[in-house]
C-alpha cells in the first residue's frame, strides 16, 4: 500500500525536526515486547527486560496502549512545542489530552485488535475516567524512562541531536526535496508529495494539519512511523543516521590523557560506565571497595561527567556527554 502527502509552499515552510522523548519510549517499548531479538539493540534489551519485569512493566498500562504491530495510541505523542523537549513537557500535554481524543485512540485500537478481546479494566478507565487514567499513564511513563532509558539518554540524545544537525545542513545545502527522500527506504519525495511505500495505514493531507514534524529515533529502525491527527501537523518518526553505533564501546587511548588529571581509578569507573551500572557491580567489575567506588562516584557526579537513575533498590550510574567527548579519539573532539 502506497499514500501520498501532499505539499504545498506553505506545507515545506513549516516542515520542521523534533527529538520526541516520548517517540523513544512508544518505540523502545515497542521493541522490547518483541519475542526476537533486536539486533542493533541486544546489549540494551538485556539491561533493561529484567528490569521491566521486576516492575511489571511489561504488562501495565504501556502494554495496553503500544501493541507489538499496527496502530498505537496517538496521544502517546503529543505534538512537540520545541525542538528538543523534555520527557515533562510531554507527559504535561498527555495529560491534557482531550476525553474525545482518547476515545477516538480507543476506538481505533479496539478496531485494530485482531482477537477481537473485550476492553480490559484499564482501558475501561481510559473511557471513563480519562483524567485520572492519564494520571496513571503518565507516572508508569516516568517509571519507564527511569529504568529504560534515562540511564542511557546522554547516548541517545547526542545520536539523535546529531541527526537533526546533520539534516539542517542537507536542507541548507541542497533543500528540503533532497532530505526527505534521503529519510528511509519507503520515503520518496516527487514533484511536490511524499509518497509512503508499503504502509498499512494511508496518510493524506485531508487527515492532517499543514507542515511536517521529522522525528528521528534510535529504535523506530527499519521502519517508519507516523501519526495523523488534524489539526496537528503530521509526524513521521524514521530511524536515526548511526544508529548502527549506538551501543558501540566509546573507550580507548585518550583515557590516558583523561587518567592524568582524573586519576586512574576514576578513569576506570569512566570506561566501565560504556554500561549503566550499580555501585556494587562497578566494585566488582574494577576490583575496587564499595566505598571507594561512591566516593568516587560523587566526585564524578558533582563534576558532571556520571548521572544516577534509580532502578529498584539499586541506583544506576551512567556516563554523561561530557564524559563521552572526554574519552572520545582525539579526532573526534569538537
Amino acid at each position: 500500500m502506497e499514500s501520498g502527502l501532499n505539499f504545498s509552499a506553505a506545507d515545506l515552510a513549516q516542515t520542521r525536526f523534533a527529538v520526541s522523548p516520548m517517540w523513544e519510549v512508544v518505540t523502545s517499548f515497542r521493541l522490547l515486547r518483541d519475542t526476537t531479538e533486536p539486533p542493533l539493540h541486544r546489549r540494551w534489551a538485556a539491561q533493561v527486560r529484567p528490569r521491566l519485569a521486576q516492575a511489571g512493566l511489561d504488562s501495565g498500562w504501556l502494554a495496553e496502549l503500544v501493541p507489538g504491530h499496527g496502530y498505537l495510541a496517538d496521544f502517546l505523542n503529543p505534538t512537540p512545542a520545541t525542538p528538543f523537549p523534555t520527557l515533562a513537557a510531554e507527559l504535561d500535554a498527555i495529560r491534557a489530552s482531550t476525553p474525545a481524543q482518547v476515545r477516538a485512540d480507543l476506538d481505533i485500537l479496539r478496531t485494530k485488535d485482531p482477537a477481537g478481546r473485550r476492553p480490559s479494566p484499564r482501558l475501561r478507565l481510559l473511557r471513563e475516567a480519562p483524567e485520572e487514567a492519564l494520571e496513571k499513564v503518565a507516572a508508569e511513563i516516568e517509571t519507564y524512562w527511569e529504568l529504560a532509558l534515562a540511564p542511557y539518554w546522554a547516548r541517545i540524545r547526542q545520536l539523535l541531536e546529531a541527526d537533526v544537525f546533520h539534516r539542517a545542513r542537507q536542507v541548507a545545502e541542497h533543500g528540503s526535496a533532497r532530505v526527505l527522500s534521503e529519510l528511509h527506504e519507503t520515503v520518496r519525495w516527487d514533484d511536490g508529495t511524499l509518497h509512503l511505500v508499503r504502509r498499512h495505514c494511508a496518510l493524506t493531507r485531508d487527515q492532517t494539519g499543514s507542515g511536517l514534524l521529522l522525528v528521528p529515533s534510535a529504535f523506530a529502525w527499519p521502519r517508519v512511523l507516523t501519526r495523523a491527527v488534524a489539526p496537528d501537523p503530521p509526524q513521521l518518526a524514521y530511524p536515526a543516521r548511526g544508529v548502527g553505533n549506538l551501543w558501540e564501546p566509546r573507550t580507548n587511548a585518550a583515557t590516558d590523557a583523561v587518567a592524568a588529571v582524573l586519576g586512574r581509578s576514576r578513569t576506570l569507573l569512566l570506561t566501565e560506565l560504556d554500561t549503566p551500572a550499580s555501585t556494587t557491580q562497578l566494585a566488582v567489575h574494577c576490583g575496587l571497595s564499595a566505598a571507594g567506588v561512591s566516593q568516587h562516584l560523587t566526585a564524578l557526579r558533582n563534576a558532571g561527567l556520571v548521572t544516577a537513575h534509580r532502578s529498584g533498590r539499586s541506583v544506576l550510574y551512567a556516563r554523561t556527554s561530557v564524559a563521552d567527548a572526554l574519552l572520545a579519539p582525539s579526532d573526534e573532539l569538537v
